[in-house]
């Protein structure tokens, strides 16, 4: 077989290859423009649906406002409750530690003892060398400020001019695979968008259960074990069950009990989400094994860090569209030329 009856294919294997290895050579570049992409799937049905009264461009910079303002509000409603329980929190960290190492599981077992007072080092190492790095973290706000603006305006040309920009890529490919590539392109971004929306709608349902079941239980810390409830499901899978871990082994401090009660609150919480909340919402749409995204996550936290970890599904989901599409093409492919080759030889017959 010649290789022009794939030479699409082999453009597209090779384009996103190099885009999805812009994030390990160009990390801050790549990340503003995923991120940018992100809230451009999130925000264009708005935009979509302004722009049936008023100019596209206006109707763009209008739900840009309104989400940036939206977000500012979420901000300070959510610091007001949770920045005083987090003090709280930092303030009662070394009592928590004694009552978790006074507590009859670690109490009697010498060698679980050794490996919580193990972790428990790591964790203030760790916890002093944020604290040194906080200077350096200062210094780099404005640094940051300038990519959230940057963000920002790469989002509002997208909003605005996203279907041009696509078709024009899609262009650029050979004419014959025009419609091809342009439903991949659909496909990616259809998948992303319901990613990303999904997995807000969840972190918000997530964090709000767990803010009251904590508020009506009367335990503490409850906006502190919601944030975190709430962030980590950005992170499937690996996420939940370490936020699970961190609230049962923290009410343990409070009551055996009331942390045995929090493990089947959490229990249920994530079957819930990932036996109805997750099918209702993404449906069988992502398609990915567990296993898949376990090891995405974990590939990507080698690569990237948190980012990577967040970053992983996208790029799992992204690859398998692709790899899907080539498949289909060269199965498409390898049919036609048959077909043909029959038509030859009966016309030969004949």
């Amino acid at each position: 077989m010649r290789l022009k009856h794939y030479r699409t294919s082999i453009i597209l294997a090779v384009t996103f290859t190099i885009l999805l290895s812009t994030f390990w050579f160009l990390p801050q570049l790549a990340f503003i423009i995923f991120i940018s992409l992100l809230l451009q799937l999130l925000l264009t049905p708005f935009v979509d649906r302004l722009e049936r009264r008023l100019n596209r461009g206006l109707a763009a910079a209008i739900v840009l406002f309104c989400f940036i303002a939206i977000c500012a509000g979420l901000i300070v409603l959510v610091s007001s409750t949770f920045i005083p329980t987090f003090t709280n929190f930092v303030t009662d960290f070394p009592q928590i530690t004694e009552k978790l190492q006074e507590s009859p599981l670690l109490h009697n077992n010498e060698y679980l003892t050794d490996e919580f007072n193990q972790f428990w080092l790591e964790l203030k190492a760790a916890s002093v060398d944020a604290l040194k790095s906080s200077l350096t973290l200062l210094l780099s706000i404005f640094s940051k400020f300038i990519d959230m603006v940057i963000i920002l305006f790469v989002t509002f040309y997208l909003l605005k001019d996203g279907d041009d920009i696509k078709v024009y890529l899609a262009s650029l490919f050979p004419t014959d695979d025009y419609r091809r590539v342009l439903a991949l392109f659909n496909r990616i971004l259809s998948a992303l968008r319901t990613y990303i929306c999904s997995q807000l709608v969840i972190c918000c349902l997530t964090a709000t259960v767990v803010f009251l079941y904590f508020t009506v239980r009367s335990l503490p810390y409850a906006s502190v074990f919601a944030m975190v409830s709430g962030i980590s499901e950005f992170v499937p899978v690996l996420g939940p069950t370490v936020a699970s871990l961190f609230g049962i082994l923290l009410t343990a401090t409070v009551d055996p009990w009331i942390a045995v009660q929090t493990a089947g609150f959490y229990l249920i919480l994530t079957q819930v989400n990932h036996n109805i909340v997750y099918p209702t919402l993404i449906g069988k749409s992502l398609n990915l094994h567990p296993v898949a995204i376990i090891l995405g996550i974990i590939l990507g936290g080698e690569v990237l860090g948190p980012a990577g970890m967040f970053l992983a599904v996208p790029f799992i989901v992204i690859c398998k569209l692709v790899i899907e599409d080539i498949y289909r093409d060269r199965i498409e492919t390898i049919k036609n030329l048959h077909e043909s080759r029959w038509l030859a030889k009966n016309h030969e017959d004949k």
